[in-house]
């Protein structure tokens, strides 16, 4: 049995779609029992728990084969998106322990080896570290910048004719698009680690620059896009413009900031690294209905 948790979310869906479609006995894991009939109907079993409930999602994984696991997003809003990822992780790690599941997949981040300055992506090291001490055999997939974070840009960039962003214009970093996140965590289910810990960093095709997503996007709606790089207090105050709360532009504005130094960067060393079939057009298309 493998059990998929974030169904509701870009890359668990795909990981159940896909052991589905190679009919892999699958359980997800659901908040909400309603939001586990869709998935009753296309034959995975549906267990409900929460994340923050060791015991209950435990018993979900309980013997499993492989289990898909991630921390949910934090709201946009929240005025202390960091408050709830202490329990997120006491709960994954308690139900690791109390589940013993052959081998867990854990959604993680570039960047991730470092423990801070990283904006978000500090409580994906605190996870992989927790994760770890259980000694269930782990795969820790380390995915590039999400391809679909250009979403909320893409309305006014073709409405003012530029894409802005705090990350260096020229500066090609890894992106991935999400459903090749979860077309590999999938794979990486079905080829466990039998022991230990291991690192896979995922990202697309190839790198990208802003500027390379500004001509992206402008070959996607056929009209000239220009790529505007703005200081990180810029974007900082962008987002709040777009109701983020002043702790999450400053974890977006300190994650930014790190791109741009390489402090988020692959570790590489031993790490598996893999390229996803994606292009950021396809996403972009994709984002725009295209």
């Amino acid at each position: 049995m493998f059990v998929v948790a974030g169904v509701s979310g870009h890359t668990g869906s795909v990981v159940a779609e896909t052991l589905l479609s190679q009919r892999k006995p699958v359980r997800v894991v659901v908040r909400d029992a309603a939001r586990g009939e869709a998935w009753k109907a296309r034959g995975a079993e549906v267990a409900v728990a929460s994340l923050t409930d060791a015991e209950a999602f435990g018993r979900a994984i309980e013997g499993a084969e492989g289990v898909y696991v991630l921390l949910p997003p934090f709201g946009f809003a929240d005025e202390d998106p960091s408050r709830e990822r202490p329990a997120q992780i006491a709960g994954i790690t308690g139900a690791l322990r109390k589940g013993r599941p052959a081998h867990v997949v854990v959604l993680s981040s570039i960047g991730a080896q470092h423990p801070a300055g990283t904006g978000p992506i500090a409580a994906l090291h605190a996870l992989e570290r927790e994760v770890a001490a259980t000694g269930v055999p782990a795969t820790f997939l380390r995915a590039a910048y999400f391809m679909e974070n250009w979403g909320a840009s893409l309305a006014g960039a073709i409405e003012g004719g530029a894409l802005y962003n705090a990350l260096i214009a020229d500066k090609k970093i890894s992106q991935v698009a999400t459903r090749d996140i979860g077309t590999t965590a999938a794979r990486l289910l079905v080829e466990p680690v039998r022991s230990g810990t291991r690192v896979v960093e995922l990202s697309g095709p190839v790198d990208y620059s802003l500027d390379d997503t500004a001509a992206a996007l402008s070959a996607v709606v056929g009209k000239p896009i220009a790529a505007v790089q703005v200081p990180i207090e810029g974007l900082k105050g962008a987002l709040k413009g777009m109701g983020a709360s002043a702790a999450v532009a400053d974890l977006y504005g300190e994650m930014t900031d790190a791109i741009n130094r390489d402090h988020v960067s692959f570790e590489g060393g031993a790490a598996l690294r893999v390229r996803g079939a994606t292009t950021l057009e396809t996403v972009l298309r994709s984002l725009l209905g295209r």
